[in-house]
């Protein structure tokens, strides 16, 4: 049986240092994206599940995240050099000896970096999942309606200079805390322990600005504009998990998405929020395992319920 303790290490890859939460000593490999302002943390329960189904499991702390290399610049968080972290990740993997087929795994903005990673085909990969993240060209398209404007008020905000930071670091990044509590359905996993968690990687010294540069960067130039707009067929078997009470980004961007991805399957998780895989874990899972070992994947109501 695989080892599902949690351990970390420092994986050099792309020129910079990401700490990554590893799990499992499987032949396949998978590697797991997490989103703002979050960091591996969030995959605590999945981790051990993808070891035991044998796979070797890396999350690292995105760029900026955590103990990974915090590059100064706006231009630095770029979706260009984001992509070849990913590669570089996978690489590093494979010097290590790990060489099987390839998962990547993502959420929020690890789920922007993962769909342009597909689309671009920088690696071969096995599989791709990702959880309420949309495909770039249904958020293309929405983002120009109101509705999802409105949701999307905070990328405009996080392009003024400076006071984002400062605003979301204050009284010891209670801003933070607030986010992952308050937009929680059930709000069981994110006790007093998990908000400081994340209130401590925020307050870590740069590391807030290095979070907040990934919207500045994506909004003063986008070098995926075209293959987002036109982009090819998805031919990576996907999966899609969405919880539907998620404030920032509507249902109806996954509308379309299977004419977009040629083996799509997505599932709805009604009364959750955007944090889907740490709310609610036990039907996250449940969702992943089918998928992953070829079973028929379960609809949120036919899992039983708790936790």
């Amino acid at each position: 049986m695989s080892d599902t303790k949690i351990r970390t290490e420092m994986v050099e890859a792309n020129g910079l240092s990401f700490e990554t939460n590893m799990c499992g000593d499987g032949e396949k490999f998978a590697l797991l994206l997490h989103g703002f302002p979050e960091s591996n943390f969030s995959w605590r329960f999945q981790l051990p599940l993808l070891a035991e189904l044998g796979y070797t499991v890396w999350a690292p702390n995105l760029r900026g995240y955590g103990g990974s290399s915090r590059p100064p610049k706006v231009a630095d968080y770029n979706m260009l050099h984001l992509l070849d972290d990913v590669a570089g990740l996978i690489d590093a993997a494979k010097a290590r000896g790990i060489e099987g087929p390839v998962t990547l795994m993502t959420h929020d903005w690890g789920g922007a970096i993962g769909w342009s990673f597909v689309l671009a085909e920088k690696r071969a990969l096995e599989r791709f999942v990702v959880m309420n993240l949309p495909h770039p060209t249904q958020f293309i398209k929405s983002v120009r309606g109101w509705a999802q404007l409105k949701r999307s008020w905070y990328i405009f905000f996080f392009q003024i200079p400076w006071l984002p930071e400062k605003l979301m670091t204050a009284r010891g990044a209670k801003a933070i805390g607030d986010a992952f509590y308050n937009m929680a359905v059930d709000k069981t996993h994110f006790g007093p322990d998990v908000l400081a968690e994340y209130r401590k990687n925020a307050l870590i010294p740069g590391a807030m600005r290095a979070m907040i540069n990934y919207y500045r960067a994506s909004f003063r130039h986008n070098p995926m504009k075209e293959i987002w707009e036109q982009p090819p067929i998805v031919k990576t078997p996907t999966l899609m998990l969405w919880g539907e009470e998620d404030v920032a980004l509507g249902k109806e961007l996954t509308y379309g998405t299977d004419d977009l991805v040629e083996d799509f399957t997505l599932r709805y998780l009604p009364n959750v929020s955007h944090w889907v895989q740490q709310e609610t874990p036990k039907p996250v899972n449940a969702m992943l395992e089918a998928w992953l070992t070829g079973k028929p994947v379960p609809e949120a109501a036919d899992i039983c319920e708790g936790t």
